[in-house]
């Protein structure tokens, strides 16, 4: 049986780490700064609708603390912007042909890793989870925790993508294997265009918004010629393996990007979510003046500290031409 080593433990990481342990399998995380203390310190509480447990499992400050295998899986479940130092710890530590996974949202990661590795492999996750304090992470969803589509990068699939599909789904987190996964990530790049627009209105509806830029984002791709997959709410995976429940002593926080501010982690993915479409639009030689917006409004946000719902709607949609 493979070991898995999860590179970054947060909302995705933790539960996937937390889910995998508590399954009996052999798993390696690695964490930073409270996060990583208080997994020694006391195991990783892991809430979800099921109720609370606690999952006690190896944890590391760096990949070059680990005696690494060539039954390991490598798992990012970092932001985007924090990817490029995280794979350069992994050279350094000796990776080589171990598989690496990217558990992340955008697509960019992939490319990143296969400048170092040329055993990369893509997953779409659909999880909600959450991680604001350190030593627990929560997820709501249920019956299952998650749905994750994984394969190769570029394309194709093999014997480690079902064997990691294997592990995952028998850990409460149903995953199929895709040999045209990239398809499913941008489908989720699609839903996660909405994630500034939701974190800078708070509580407002941000339906029209989040609707307009989205198909903006859309037309971008479909001008650009890249194919996606529908992963939305539409999905009827969803219904059948994953919906969201409310979990005692816990409420979301809201998108990864909320949760980032909400800590104070100093940075978001917006360049790589809303950017990664004005990117494509750039590059097809096509507009995308609603995600151009999105981008700018992230980095104001960095810049003033603004916290989730500082924008109203009033002046959103007037700052877009709504």
């Amino acid at each position: 049986m493979m070991r898995v080593i999860v590179h970054g433990i947060g909302a995705i990481g933790g539960t996937v780490a937390a889910a995998l342990a508590l399954n009996g399998q052999e798993v390696v995380g690695i964490a930073r700064g409270a996060m990583l203390d208080a997994i020694r310190a006391d195991g990783l509480t892991f809430r979800s609708p099921g109720g609370v447990q606690v999952a006690r499992f190896d944890c590391v400050d760096s990949p070059d603390a680990i005696a690494l295998r060539p039954d390991d899986a490598i798992l990012l479940c970092m932001k985007t912007q924090h990817t490029e130092a995280a794979l350069d710890q992994l050279v350094a530590a000796g990776v080589t042909d171990q598989p690496v996974f990217c558990l992340q949202n955008g697509v960019e990661n992939e490319r990143l890793a296969l400048r170092r590795f040329g055993n990369v492999h893509a997953a779409t996750v659909m999880m909600p989870a959450d991680f604001t304090t350190p030593g627990e992470v929560v997820s709501y969803g249920a019956p299952c925790y998650g749905i994750f589509d994984v394969g190769r990068y570029p394309g194709g699939s093999d014997a480690q993508d079902r064997a990691l599909v294997d592990l995952l789904t028998a850990a409460n987190m149903q995953s199929f294997v895709l040999d045209d996964v990239m398809a499913s990530k941008f489908g989720k790049l699609l839903m996660n265009l909405g994630n500034i627009v939701r974190t800078a209105l708070g509580q407002a509806d941000a339906t029209a918004i989040v609707d307009a830029v989205r198909q903006e984002g859309e037309a971008v791709l479909r001008a650009a010629g890249i194919p996606r997959a529908t992963v939305d709410l539409s999905d009827p995976r969803r219904a059948e393996y994953m919906t969201s429940h409310p979990v005692a002593g816990a409420a979301r926080a809201g998108s990864s990007t909320a949760q980032s501010l909400l800590r104070g982690a100093g940075s978001i993915e917006t360049d790589y979510l809303n950017g990664e479409i004005l990117l494509q639009a750039r590059l097809a030689g096509v507009e995308a003046p609603l995600n151009r917006y999105c981008v700018e409004l992230a980095r104001r946000m960095l810049r003033e500290g603004l916290a989730p719902g500082a924008v109203s709607p009033a002046e959103m949609s007037a700052a877009m031409g709504l």
